[in-house]
């Protein structure tokens, strides 16, 4: 009898009851770099529970489960609303809560330019380029520039005009935007090799524009991201900077506000970007360089707006007539991060707190020559 009634109780010993109290809530794992889905989980019960427990949990959300698990472990993946994330996180029965994520086919490219190399990788002196193979697809890069040749074959026919706010020549005259367009997203230079580009045209061949020009084009952008089939999501990147103007900052959190991502470049005088628009609003994600020997840039500005550090110094990439250059500045490290931006949109990350992802992920303490005040983190894909 005794025997008999230890058996009966056995399973029940295996499935604590829901109302007890555990002592801390169960923890919640997030994937890295992008690849989490918002409002997506896999709930881990503890070992040794039985599918009761798997039952009984699943009674408490709204939604069906998606997948139940009983082989290697006993759990169930389901849409989640945070208060019954947070209520399950208090089963004793949970082992843990890991947000469900995105897996892909992963790509490499050999010999890539070293700023496609360092960001992909934990070490400097690297030759290989590891992304996902979405790699910006379904997602628009808006450059605000000096225009793009869009018919340069680095770009397999994925950029387009948007808009000129300069001058009446749908070209590239300068040659600076096709520069950044390549780093964003061509075949061989880009970091998002699948993006669309769309050219905003605000500076003429001489490099130069107004801020006028400049918030006409940033309006534009707003105006045309809405009506534009970009299912993943949109980033802007500015590489480009003049002196303290509220009117053109306000014009770029309007970007921000959209629920667009805005890379811009910190600027080339090697003093404070809080003088420079729009490199400090607060809004935008602002950017300093780096060398291939991971100091940074001896021309990039500093200071507390920055928000990340990008390879900027050396960079190859395209220009007009089918050709390539190197070219040096934070015009150059700003489109690494926007084309990160459009690679983590790509494999499922918001474009919500998106600059500060960014920055959470960056290689942190790597880059010398860092003046104090200023953030030491320089940008990551996860990958290495």
């Amino acid at each position: 009898m005794r025997a008999s009634t230890l058996l009966a109780l056995a399973p029940l010993a295996a499935a604590v009851p829901f109302n007890m109290k555990r002592d801390s809530p169960a923890p919640v794992l997030i994937p890295r770099s992008g690849r989490a889905i918002a409002g997506k989980y896999i709930v881990r019960m503890k070992d040794g529970t039985f599918s009761t427990a798997v039952s009984s949990a699943i009674q408490t959300i709204k939604a069906d489960a998606d997948h139940t698990f009983h082989r290697g472990f006993n759990g169930f993946s389901a849409s989640l609303e945070d208060d019954e994330l947070e209520n399950l996180r208090h089963d004793p029965n949970v082992e843990y809560i890991e947000q469900d994520g995105i897996i892909t086919i992963s790509a490499t490219q050999e010999d890539a330019p070293w700023g496609l190399a360092r960001i992909s990788s934990a070490e400097p002196g690297g030759t290989t380029y590891t992304f996902e193979d979405a790699a910006g697809e379904g997602t628009c890069a808006y450059v605000v520039d000096t225009g793009i040749d869009i018919e340069h074959p680095e770009f397999e026919g994925r950029a387009v005009w948007g808009g000129n706010f300069a001058d009446n020549s749908d070209a590239d005259g300068q040659g600076h935007g096709t520069h950044v367009a390549g780093t964003i997203g061509s075949l061989t230079f880009g970091v998002a090799k699948k993006t669309q580009l769309i050219a905003v045209k605000v500076l003429d061949d001489s490099g130069s524009g107004t801020n006028s020009g400049v918030i006409a084009g940033m309006e534009f952008v707003v105006d045309d991201a809405a009506e534009r089939d970009c299912p993943n999501g949109v980033v802007v990147n500015m590489s480009l900077g003049g002196s303290f103007s509220r009117a053109v900052n306000s014009a770029a959190a309007s970007i921000v506000d959209a629920g667009l991502f805005l890379a811009v470049a910190a600027g080339n005088e090697a003093s404070d970007a809080r003088g420079s628009s729009p490199a400090s609003e607060s809004s935008a994600c602002t950017v300093g360089a780096t060398d291939a020997d991971d100091v940074l840039a001896d021309f990039s500005n500093f200071g507390s707006v920055v928000d990340v550090l990008a390879p900027g110094v050396d960079i190859v990439s395209t220009i007009p007539g089918g050709d390539t250059a190197s070219f040096d500045g934070t015009s150059m490290a700003s489109p690494h991060v926007a084309g990160l931006a459009a690679y983590l949109l790509s494999i499922g990350q918001s474009a919500e707190g998106l600059c500060d992802f960014i920055a959470q992920s960056s290689l942190r303490g790597v880059i010398s020559g860092v003046p104090n005040g200023t953030v030491n983190a320089l940008i990551n894909n996860g990958n290495e």
